[in-house]
């Protein structure tokens, strides 16, 4: 597990890309945890994003 913060639009998509090939592990397993961290992150990331319609201000 290779876990980043992101950055740019390249590290996004390599978590996109990620979370898309580890999204059925199973909660608790080594890729389950880094499912969890990767989604943490995405979320986090989409904030500052200018047109994502979940940043309030």
């Amino acid at each position: 597990m290779q876990i980043h913060p992101i950055h740019t639009e390249e590290d996004y998509q390599k978590a996109l890309n990620r979370i898309e090939e580890i999204f059925d592990a199973r909660h608790g397993s080594k890729e389950g945890d880094e499912l969890e961290i990767l989604g943490i992150l995405v979320d986090e990331y989409e904030k500052t994003l200018p047109y994502c319609s979940s940043k309030t201000g």
